[in-house]
């Protein structure tokens, strides 16, 4: 369904009961809410959650900005090389605040959030601009933007940026992202190759708008470094980084963990950059982990508002 968030549309799919608790899945770059594994959302739907995806703008079936040209990558990089903040068409503030409206929108007050690569930078600005809405953070394969981080390797890096030579033709498209895919996805864990393609091309045939992917790699660049701001969020947060991730090496989320207070951090062997099946049965525990420690929290806090009161 088609929703007006934070002056925009957006695409939303909400399932589970309305009386559940609520959780916000924000997707990574590029990715539409389709590129949530079903069965991982079956999982959540099990346990009890009322599961919100959306396509972030500029992906999927939300709004479009392709009215803001594609950026000239190149400038761009050399400018964030010397420090500066590259000039962007919007940013992950703007995206944060279209998740705040996503759940306003809905009448959802507050929401558990789970946040993948560049969906938990979106969740990380999300909880830094709109505290009341986060009622747990897991934040997976992500970053605090810290300078100092390594990076994916030049071969990854020249992945990432390359683009197929046809690309009107579907079976280029699909290709060239399984090829993307088998580089960055978890070698612990290998998804087939024909698995793959049959996800991309769903991906493809729904919407296929890779001028958007540059878009939103330039407002993570942007957006720069969240260390500082992090230092003083204070919410029930859980860290899940892959040992294997060569696009988001594993120092970040170590990184990331240390940043947050109270901050507890997975490290999964033979993860990489993706989200194996064999690996959802432990995503949902520390989701459901997080949570219940939040609630947890609040409870404490109402406990001692009471005894201050007596």
């Amino acid at each position: 369904m088609q929703l007006s968030a934070n002056g925009i549309s957006i695409e939303v799919q909400d399932e589970g009961a309305s009386g559940a608790e609520p959780l916000l899945l924000i997707m990574g770059l590029g990715m539409q809410l389709i590129a949530w594994p079903a069965g991982f959302v079956e999982s959540l739907l099990r346990k009890g959650f009322r599961v919100i995806r959306f396509d972030n703008r500029d992906v999927g079936l939300s709004q479009s900005f392709d009215g803001f040209g594609v950026p000239n990558v190149a400038l761009d990089v050399f400018k964030y090389a010397l420090g500066m903040h590259p000039r962007s068409a919007y940013t992950l503030a703007d995206m944060a605040d279209d998740a705040a409206g996503v759940l306003a929108s809905l009448g959802v007050p507050s929401a558990h959030v789970l946040g993948v690569s560049m969906g938990g930078m979106v969740a990380q600005r999300l909880a830094l601009r709109h505290r009341e809405r986060v009622k747990s953070l897991t934040l997976m394969m992500t970053s605090s933007g810290a300078r100092h981080l390594p990076g994916p390797s030049m071969k990854v890096r020249a992945a990432m940026l390359w683009r197929p030579t046809q690309p009107a033709d579907m079976a280029a498209i699909v290709a060239y992202y399984v090829r993307l895919y088998r580089l960055i996805g978890s070698p612990g864990y290998p998804s087939p190759d024909a698995e793959i393609a049959q996800r991309v091309e769903g991906w493809v045939r729904r919407s296929y708008r890779p001028a958007a992917n540059l878009r939103q790699l330039m407002a993570i660049a942007a957006d720069g470094n969240r260390s500082a701001e992090l230092r003083r969020l204070i919410v029930a947060t859980h860290v899940v980084h892959g040992r294997d991730d060569v696009l988001v090496p594993a120092q970040a989320g170590h990184d990331l963990a240390r940043k947050i207070t109270g901050a507890t951090l997975e490290i999964i062997d033979g993860m990489g950059h993706d989200l194996p099946e064999a690996l959802w049965p432990r995503f949902v525990r520390g989701i459901e982990a997080i949570a219940a420690r939040s609630t947890q929290l609040v409870q404490r806090g109402r406990q001692g508002l009471a005894a201050d009161r007596i």
